[in-house]
Parts: C-alpha cells; sequence; structure tokens
C-alpha cells in the first residue's frame, strides 16, 4: 500500500529552505545577544561591552525578519500572521515576538536615555522569547523526532544561542570574565544536550544519530559543546576562546541545520513506517 493518502503524503516533510534554519541561528544569537546588553548595563560592566551586544540584537532582528519572510515566499503572508493574535499557535506568538523584539532593540540604540531605559528590558525578556521559540515551534508539530523533544528543544536552542551572542562578542575582542562564564555555561548545556540525544536509544531519535541528518546533529553537538568547553575551561589563552567562539558558532548553526534535516527524515521514517503496517 502506498504511503500516501490519495497521492498526498501521510506525514508531510518540512519544506523549509536554507533561510529557516539560518533565522533559527541568527534569531537565536540576536535574542542572547539582547539578554547579555541588558545584563551589562544592569551590572554597569564595560559600557562597550551593553552596546556591541545591543548592535549585534538590533542587526539581528531584521536580519531574521528578512530570512522568514524569504521563506514564506511573500512578504504579505508574514503580514497576515500579524493580523490576528493566537496564543495557541507557536508561529503566531513568534510573529509577533520577532515584530516586537525588532522595536525594542532599535529603540534601545536610540541616544535618548528615556526611550534607551525603557527599551532595554523589553527587549531582554522578548530575546529570552526569541532563544526559546523556534524549539517550541518545531517541537509543537507531528513530526516524531521533534515532538518527542519537546520538552528540551527550548532548553537546546536557548542554550546554542547565548553561545553564539557569546561567541560573537568574543571574536568582536571582548574577553570579559563574565562573557567566558555564559560561553562555559552555554557550552556545559550544550554537552548535557549531546549526551541526552547520546543516550536516547529510542527508533524516534534515530534520525539525530544515523545517515546526514545525525552526522550533521553530531558534528554540530560536539563543536557548540565539548569543544568549546574544553577550549574555555583548560586553557587561558585568549586565541583559545578565540577558537573556541569559532566552533561554537558553527556549532549552532549545524545544530539548526541538523534538526530541520531529521524533521525530514523522521516523517519520511514515519510515511514509510505507516505504510509497512497496512501491508502488514
Amino acid at each position: 500500500m502506498s504511503s500516501t493518502y490519495y497521492d498526498v503524503p501521510l506525514l508531510k516533510p518540512p519544506v523549509w529552505t536554507w533561510e529557516v534554519p539560518a533565522y533559527f541561528f541568527i534569531g537565536g544569537a540576536a535574542g542572547g545577544a539582547a539578554v547579555i546588553g541588558a545584563i551589562a548595563q544592569w551590572t554597569g560592566a564595560n559600557g562597550n561591552l551593553a552596546r556591541d551586544a545591543r548592535w549585534i540584537a538590533a542587526a539581528g532582528a531584521p536580519v531574521s525578519a528578512a530570512l522568514l519572510t524569504a521563506d514564506l515566499g511573500r512578504p504579505e503572508r508574514f503580514i497576515n500572521m500579524l493580523r490576528v493574535f493566537k496564543p495557541q499557535s507557536a508561529m503566531s506568538v513568534g510573529s509577533w515576538t520577532l515584530s516586537a523584539f525588532s522595536a525594542s532593540t532599535a529603540a534601545a540604540l536610540v541616544p535618548i536615555s528615556a526611550i534607551s531605559t525603557t527599551a532595554v528590558p523589553f527587549s531582554a525578556v522578548l530575546g529570552c522569547g526569541m532563544l526559546t521559540y523556534t524549539g517550541v515551534l518545531i517541537g509543537a508539530t507531528a513530526i516524531p523526532v521533534w515532538n518527542a523533544h519537546v520538552r528540551t528543544l527550548p532548553i537546546h536552542f536557548a542554550a546554542s544561542g547565548m553561545a553564539s551572542a557569546a561567541a560573537l562578542l568574543t571574536v568582536m575582542g571582548h574577553d570579559d570574565p563574565a562573557i567566558n562564564r555564559i560561553a562555559l555555561g552555554a557550552a556545559a548545556v550544550e554537552t548535557l544536550m549531546g549526551a541526552s540525544i547520546e543516550s536516547n536509544r529510542a527508533p524516534v531519535s534515530e534520525p539525530l544519530r544515523a545517515g546526514l541528518s545525525g552526522l550533521v546533529v553530531r558534528t554540530g553537538g560536539v563543536l557548540s559543546g565539548p569543544v568549546p568547553l574544553l577550549l574555555r575551561g583548560l586553557s587561558r589563552s585568549r586565541r583559545a576562546r578565540q577558537a573556541a567562539s569559532i566552533a561554537a558558532l558553527a556549532g549552532s548553526l549545524l545544530t539548526r541545520i541538523g534538526w530541520v534535516l531529521a524533521g525530514r527524515a523522521s516523517a519520511r521514517g514515519e510515511s514509510e513506517s505507516h505504510a509497512r503496517r497496512q501491508d502488514d
């Protein structure tokens, strides 16, 4: 028996192109930068650190919107998602979060203290949403491998986004101890996430370990977890921290790509499994 119903797949694989994992990556890094920028300002840390973090957030927000719009195909589709706010829809919440985040990060750059002082905490709160909502978005679908990890994906993506933000700031020349601690914490969480994925031997998680998707997920996990954890934790060299940052950025991007590929493999596998059960 066919794995389709009147030539329509029983479970449609995600048709996202490269724009979506890039959007996940850039949006996560922007959200993390907004959080770091707010913390740096509130604690009275290096003013240049807060400024650069706010610029990363403000630059990442419109790029994220452009990537999402490009994947949707027509700009009006993104605008249509803003017509009605649906709290039960992760896509609706995410679209509103992205729009509000873009506005708040831009306002945080305004050289008028009354405006920026108000905008910074809003951008930090919305940055937390940017860090986590994409994990919620894919977990709240019928794709088996995504849905099976619905509780850990937001944590996974949040740690990856914070790691990316800290890595970008390190590459820009910020070598503050606080940035190193944030990066170490994110790498530790990513290492635990990788171990959790490897120890999960359930058939539904097979795309995270096998095939092209498994290779990409595993490579991303190593680059965003153990590699920066060891480089930052065991070496006091600034060059090592720079190398850790490059590894973390590559790992974060590969992680997003790997999860999208795993979703495609999982959907195909579920349709084929359903067809075999029908044949039996």
